[in-house]
């Protein structure tokens, strides 16, 4: 049998779909599910507070018009508890999600936005930034989602060296 070796750390570029990410975190069913964000672990207690599936239309200050599709997943980070001593499991969060999913629309190929903080403070917005498959754990690493002015990026990617054109030789 060739396993890869753990741990095996796979990068989300920051922009994961919600279907690619249940897809990766479904061979893992057994590990525990432990969440990084903004410097910290998250609490072994925390909770899924909410599932938001929306669809945005939006016009940039460029005056460009905008649409995608979005899956929210809220999260509080709360301490242990007798009712959950330790981190939920793969297989616990995606029943969650599967759940959610009886009653709600989600549509696999939107963008994976987290929302996360302690109990009491205001929430901060994540993109999934890496996943390591560890040997009891899979640990999910949120990365910072910037601000960004959609022209200004627009305008520095295409003034940036095109390798990876069409017909570029590079890639």
């Amino acid at each position: 049998m060739n396993a890869p070796a753990l741990p095996l750390t796979l990068d989300l570029h920051g922009d994961a779909s919600l279907g690619a990410f249940l897809g990766l975190l479904a061979a893992h069913e057994g590990r525990k599910l432990v969440i990084s964000y903004g410097g910290r672990l998250i609490q072994p207690g925390y909770h899924v507070t909410e599932v938001k599936a929306g669809s945005f239309v939006t016009l940039d200050c460029g005056g460009n018009p905008d649409s995608w599709r979005e899956t929210i997943l809220q999260v509080e980070d709360l301490p242990a508890s007798e009712k959950t001593p330790e981190h939920m499991t793969v297989g616990r969060f995606l029943a969650i999600l599967d759940k959610v999913a009886q009653r709600v629309a989600l549509d696999p190929s939107a963008r994976l936005t987290f929302e996360v903080g302690p109990a009491g403070e205001p929430m901060q917005v994540f993109d999934a930034g890496t996943v390591s498959i560890e040997a009891d754990r899979v640990l999910l690493r949120l990365a910072a989602r910037p601000a960004i002015c959609k022209p200004r990026h627009r305008a520095e990617q295409e003034a940036a060296p095109a390798c990876c054109a069409p017909q570029s030789k590079c890639c």
